[in-house]
Formats: structure tokens, C-alpha cells, sequence
């Protein structure tokens, strides 16, 4: 597989995590939220999984059972160093394990690790084999002219999600508030009145705090 092959099958992970997202909300509360960073109907972590996954577990396709626990193993890890690149990037915890049982600083916990092995092999056993041989029976002018078309809306999505993203830095660091709780909902507030992209990011992610420790860590430094 090329290139292309490896971006659309990114591309149609990153669509399926953010249906399971979407459908465990509207089954938990019972209204339609679009999960995720970007604006797009896509979750890129669910994506890059699903690549590492593909790229590392091949060996293992006649072994369902381990390729059930890699799976949980490797998705478990990027969910974790996602979340804590994610914290430092933008001083805020986008989301938080540490009310459910088994959970590792919070960040990953039980509950969704085994759910992710469980993707993990449908997506390997059920999607793939029907959906790489699609792709491959593509015109080679069509498949290009799709990739390359959903490649720039993918980027572009990119450079808009971050400027937005990066707003709840910048709202957190113009306030004066010593308690982790007041200062979140200050910026949940302040970016609920502003764009309806500012809007949707509060939505998607109801939960998220901003870190106080790292706001005043990263003005300490910018002092020194």
C-alpha cells in the first residue's frame, strides 16, 4: 500500500472513532455533540491507532487474542501521551479518568482500553479486508482526485481547530484565579459568548480544565 492508501484508511478510522463518540453521547445524554478537536466528522487519534495498529499487528492476524491485548497496549498508550502532549501544548486537561475505577493518572482507565481492543479487531477482521479492496478497485484519476481533495480540507481543518484550541490557553492566562475550578468555567464561559467554533469545542469536550499548576509553570518561565 501506498501513501494515499494509508491517508484514506486514516482518514476513515479517524470518521469511525468519531461515530463511537458520537454514539456514546446521544446514548448518554441523549443529544447530538461533535466530538473531537477538529470540526470535521473526524477523530485523528482513532486514525493514527488504526494505522499503528495495521502497521505493527500484521504478524499477529491469525492470533485474535493477542492481537485483542497489542491492540489495547498500543491504543492505551497514544490515548495516554495524546492527553499529556495535548495538557502541555495547551495548559488545559481535555479529559479525565480519575472518578472511574483502574484508571492511570487520570488519563487512561479499564473501561476504555478493552473497548479500543475491541475496535480495534473489527475494524481489523470486519472493515478492512471489503474497504482496502474498494480503494484498490478506485480509477487510479479518482482516487487520486479524492485523496488529495480530502487531504486539503483535512489540513485546512487542522489550522482553523488549532487557532481555536489555542484559545482556551489564551483566555486561561488572562485569569486572575488561584482555584482550578473557578478558572475553568471563567473560560468555558468566556468561549461559550464568542465564535460558534469556540462553542462546539466547549461542547465536545464539557468536561475539560484548565491547569492552573502548568499556566503559572509556563509564566515563570516566560518571567525568567
Amino acid at each position: 500500500m501506498d501513501f494515499r492508501m494509508y491517508f484514506m484508511l486514516f482518514i476513515v478510522y479517524s470518521l469511525i472513532g468519531w461515530l463511537v463518540e458520537v454514539i456514546g453521547i446521544l446514548i448518554q445524554e441523549k443529544r447530538f455533540v461533535n466530538r473531537g478537536f477538529l470540526i470535521g466528522p473526524y477523530c485523528p487519534i482513532y486514525g493514527v491507532g488504526g494505522i499503528t495498529i495495521i502497521l505493527l499487528l500484521n504478524k499477529y492476524m491469525d492470533d485474535p487474542i493477542i492481537l485483542f491485548i497489542m491492540a489495547i497496549v498500543i491504543c492505551s498508550l497514544l490515548e495516554y501521551f495524546t492527553s499529556y502532549i495535548m495538557e502541555k501544548l495547551f495548559k488545559t486537561r481535555w479529559w479525565d479518568y480519575s472518578n472511574f475505577k483502574f484508571n492511570i493518572n487520570g488519563r487512561i482507565c479499564l473501561e476504555t482500553m478493552w473497548a479500543f481492543g475491541a475496535l480495534a479487531c473489527f475494524v481489523i477482521y470486519v472493515i478492512n479486508p471489503p474497504l482496502i479492496s474498494f480503494l484498490k478497485s478506485l480509477p487510479d484519476i479518482a482516487f487520486n482526485i479524492v485523496t488529495y481533495l480530502i487531504m486539503v480540507l483535512f489540513l485546512m481543518d487542522n489550522i482553523i481547530s488549532f487557532k481555536v484550541i489555542s484559545n482556551v490557553k489564551v483566555t486561561a492566562k488572562n485569569v486572575k484565579k488561584d482555584n482550578t475550578e473557578e478558572m475553568t468555567k471563567y473560560v468555558r464561559d468566556a468561549l461559550s459568548h464568542k465564535s460558534f467554533l469556540n462553542k462546539r469545542l466547549v461542547n465536545a469536550f464539557p468536561n475539560f480544565q484548565a491547569c492552573i499548576k502548568n499556566i503559572k509553570d509556563g509564566l515563570r518561565k516566560r518571567i525568567k
